[in-house]
């Protein structure tokens, strides 16, 4: 029997075959199935070590081109850059035919992964923010701290933004960079409260083991996306933070074992019954949104399989329709 070959697309394919926009259209378009019940479950299986650590994520979705599973296995290693000048993420995609099981394609997930991780932010504040935010703090001015501000400016009318950084000098290279390519005021902040008591949205996305954003430092009607916390040793909020907003999950058996909603468990601050929503929930209309211009809405990111095998099935139809990656057959 004859074995079709699949594909071998390197980190530059996919950043070439994905863009952001389209990217937020299908991780959207993956929350909606699964809230549908036409998902095959992510699940994940999790490896820490000393200095990071190792995922697998893997999670099904019948789409317009096809049934797709995806398994992404990544290495996060956050001491990477200052130590080995290598990526904090390494890893790889592989994308099957959900159907017959057959392997079509292995791709590079970095640019992968930090395009789903910051279109899931940008789903949550089309639904979640209030539509008038203007102002927002990024906090985390790395690789990440650049897409998630770039999928903000997709879905809102971003004038002002606040950078910090616990590293000295990122904020205001982050600064001057994003400010050129968007073309909006981009500031340095050398605190970190003082700038989100000025926002209407704040993203953090760190590798911090401990909360970086209290109870105190959030103004009414603020949305928060914590989406550094995607092991169980990371923590960005502050459990009284938690329970003080709304909050809003990817995944809820996810978050209560690796995000920043599974040290608010810990802590007795909340319990599974005060998650108002999972993300699915708000785009069907099965739970309203935002209710109230006061509220502090959280959403609490860990990034979901869901997220990779929606946007890896973008980047393989668009592959095959442009001729790109080189065709590989294991069968020999």
């Amino acid at each position: 029997m004859e074995t079709e070959a699949m594909l071998l697309l390197t980190r530059g394919e996919v950043t070439s075959l994905l863009g952001l926009a389209e990217c937020i259209d299908a991780v959207e378009e993956a929350f909606r199935l699964h809230a549908e019940g036409l998902s095959l479950p992510p699940g994940v299986l999790e490896t820490l070590t000393a200095d990071g650590g190792f995922h697998i994520k893997s999670a099904g979705l019948k789409l317009a081109g096809g049934s797709y599973y995806a398994a992404k296995v990544n290495g996060n290693f956050p001491l990477n850059g200052e130590r080995f000048g290598l990526p904090t993420i390494q890893g790889v995609v592989i994308l099957f035919d959900a159907g017959r099981g057959r392997p079509l394609a292995v791709m590079d997930s970095m640019e992968l992964t930090a395009l789903r991780t910051a279109a899931a932010t940008g789903v949550a504040a089309k639904y979640l923010a209030r539509p008038e935010s203007k102002v927002a703090t990024v906090c985390g001015c790395g690789v990440q701290g650049r897409v998630q501000l770039r999928a903000l400016a997709q879905v809102l009318r971003i004038e002002k933004v606040y950078a910090f950084d616990s590293e000295d000098g990122r904020a205001e290279i982050f600064a001057r960079e994003m400010s050129a390519e968007l073309g909006v005021e981009v500031e340095a902040a050398p605190n970190l409260q003082n700038a989100v008591g000025e926002s209407d949205v704040c993203v953090t996305c760190t590798p911090s083991r401990r909360p970086v954003l209290m109870r105190g430092d959030v103004r009414p009607g603020t949305f928060v996306a914590a989406v550094g916390a995607d092991n169980p040793r990371k923590q960005e909020l502050d459990s009284g933070l938690m329970a003080s907003g709304k909050i809003v999950v990817d995944i809820l058996e996810q978050c209560a074992a690796i995000g920043d909603l599974h040290h608010a468990l810990e802590a007795g601050a909340v319990t599974r019954d005060d998650v108002y929503a999972e993300l699915g929930e708000i785009i069907t209309g099965r739970k309203p949104g935002r209710t109230s211009e006061e509220e502090v809405i959280i959403f609490d990111s860990t990034g979901t399989a869901l997220q990779d095998v929606a946007v890896a099935a973008v980047v393989y139809e668009r592959a095959l329709r442009a001729g790109r990656g080189v065709k590989l057959n294991l069968a020999g």
